[in-house]
């Protein structure tokens, strides 16, 4: 478990008749801000794109997917060096390729709001479909209810900081023979999504056609966009999805799954990848 990840504090803890002091362990939450640098030469210059209230702890991922899944990068080669600022390890600046075509009013035009639930206002509908950078294969991959039953153990079983913690959101990134790949806690669901993400565009992995991506919490509008985004096929969920998820999963051929638990889980967009 990383150490950044929790912190320990002193408590009191009240029964139904008794009352004392106990030690316990908080998920950590601090912002991270994402700075890039852009352009060439005496014209290089620098922006704030976002604030996200994050977990510590694979941060260079976290930005990684971020700028991939929000469409201000279109592959890993587009960024030839991550650093923090100074000494503070809270603000991190992503060094695009001087030959990179980034567009800084981008931001003004198709970014409402950041919030704890990601970028998720924004320009418009269309703005998001349009830059979608991979198509999903229809029928890949096929699925069984026996495979998906089997998921959530997986992940749960991994969740190292939330079994300390209980305060953290996981998203796992399994194989289409249901084998967890990877596995990231977050604060935010989709600060946890964009740090998989990351690890993928790190390692050009991309497009992620043939996994099954599963979170813990419910199935927004981000993380259908950001599954999308990293070519995902299968996004299931713990929780319930939204009307606009299941819209956007409908629109890209996604398979959608919800509430997720208990041996049973209802199917919202994408049925015909099941045998």
């Amino acid at each position: 478990m990383d150490s950044v990840a929790v912190k320990s504090c002193e408590i009191t803890w009240y029964g139904e008749e008794t009352s004392a002091l106990r030690d316990d362990v908080l998920a950590v939450e601090e912002p991270l801000e994402i700075r890039v640098a852009f352009g060439a030469g005496a014209a290089r210059r620098r922006q704030s794109v976002a604030v996200t209230m994050r977990t510590p702890g694979h941060d260079f991922e976290l930005a990684m997917g971020f700028l991939f899944t929000e469409g201000l990068i279109t592959k890993g080669a587009d960024v030839t060096m991550m650093r923090y600022v100074g000494d503070d390890m809270n603000v991190l600046q992503v060094e695009l390729h001087p030959d990179f075509p980034y567009d800084p009013e981008r931001l003004s035009r198709n970014f409402y709001a950041s919030s704890s639930c990601g970028v998720c206002g924004k320009g418009s509908i269309e703005m998001v479909q349009t830059h979608s950078c991979y198509t999903l294969t229809a029928g890949e991959p096929l699925l069984t209810a026996a495979l998906v039953h089997g998921l959530p153990a997986l992940l749960s079983k991994g969740q190292d900081v939330f079994a300390c913690t209980g305060g953290l959101h996981a998203a796992g990134l399994f194989d289409a023979e249901g084998r967890l790949l990877v596995l990231r806690e977050d604060v935010g669901r989709h600060n946890a999504v964009d740090k998989l993400v990351g690890v993928a565009i790190r390692e050009g992995s991309l497009p992620l056609r043939n996994h099954i991506l599963l979170v813990s919490g419910r199935a927004g509008f981000e993380l259908v966009q950001k599954a999308v985004m990293a070519g995902i096929p299968v996004l299931a969920a713990v929780g319930a999805p939204s009307s606009l998820s299941v819209s956007l999963a409908e629109t890209y051929g996604m398979t959608l799954i919800g509430f997720l638990r208990d041996k049973r889980f209802n199917v919202y967009a994408g049925e015909e990848r099941f045998r």
